[in-house]
């Protein structure tokens, strides 16, 4: 008779949960659990809350990683983690269209930098170093586009021992002025012809994420080949909200609930490809670990994995 180890029960119970690939059992076991078990060493040494950013262009599996580090670092490494996804401090919907008005209409789509409010987010990260709970989290809808009221956000009542802090452009820095100077696609070309947009998304940069990228101890990425892979891993999460929301009986065919078409997908992703590219042509050497995927989301390559 077989026997599994608690380690195993988790991954299954994790992909049972999340409806995964069976396949996510052998990347757990070879790549996420000794990831997880890297963090809790480090927390050890820490003083206060270790802070771990994680960065993934859209689709690559950083929401689904981590889930998995949460729940690993809770059951097997008696840590309360709390993870945070940069897609909650979007600015709200009016605030975007105020800023869509007065710098450049392109702001009026979440997304870059410049379009968080990263006040908000300083305030939830400070407040978390200096241990000032009950710490309120703020929730963003993306089937509304818009900020969840204040009444139904998140909050953390007691000791953090490790925070993640996942997003697409989370830790990628500025360009060099020189790059800001032709278009990289379309979307650029006919809607952004004198850089006005991606000169203040740059200036966003420095300004107010720069700093906060000085408050995360330690950073992963999960690395995709290119950028050409985002529009079909795009495809696949909408697929899968589609599936969530049918399941909950929350899909209306008629509202569609903020669901892309693949056209609207195809035009949507191009407002991310400048610091997509960007982001994998700089980041890897400056990760902690990176964790190099295939266009199927496999792992091929790990830097930094202990």
């Amino acid at each position: 008779m077989t026997t599994t180890t608690p380690l195993q029960n988790l991954i299954r119970d994790f992909i049972k949960s999340k409806k995964l690939d069976k396949k996510f059992e052998s990347a757990a076991l070879k790549w996420f659990a000794p990831l997880a078990e890297q963090l809790a060493l480090h927390r050890k040494s820490a003083r206060g809350p270790f802070f771990v950013g994680l960065n993934g262009c859209q689709g690559s599996g950083k929401s689904t990683l981590t889930a998995f580090l949460v729940d690993t670092l809770k059951q097997v490494y008696h840590l309360n983690a709390h993870c945070m996804s940069l897609d909650d401090f979007y600015l709200t919907k009016s605030e975007r269209q105020t800023l869509s008005r007065d710098v450049h209409p392109l702001f009026a789509t979440r997304g870059v930098p410049g379009t968080h409010d990263t006040t908000l987010l300083n305030s939830v990260l400070v407040a978390l170093k200096d241990h000032q709970y009950p710490v309120e989290v703020p929730i963003f809808n993306k089937a509304t586009d818009d900020r969840m009221h204040k009444s139904g956000w998140s909050a953390i009542q007691q000791e953090v021992d490790i925070v993640l802090v996942e997003g697409w452009c989370w830790g990628v820095g500025a360009q060099e002025s020189e790059a800001l100077t032709s278009p990289v696609n379309d979307l650029e070309k006919e809607n952004d012809p004198n850089g006005i947009w991606r000169n203040y998304v740059n200036q966003s940069l420095i300004n107010d994420y720069l700093p906060l990228y000085q408050l995360m101890d330690f950073w992963v990425m999960l690395a995709a080949p290119s950028f050409s892979c985002v529009y079909d891993w795009r495809l696949q999460q909408e697929s899968k909200l589609i599936d969530a929301l049918k399941e909950s009986n929350c899909f209306d065919e008629n509202s569609q609930n903020g669901i892309m078409k693949p056209e609207q997908i195809a035009t949507f992703i191009q407002h991310y490809q400048r610091l997509t590219e960007h982001g994998l042509a700089t980041l890897s050497n400056k990760m902690d670990v990176c964790l190099q995927l295939d266009n199927k989301r496999n792992i091929i390559n790990a830097k930094g994995l202990s």
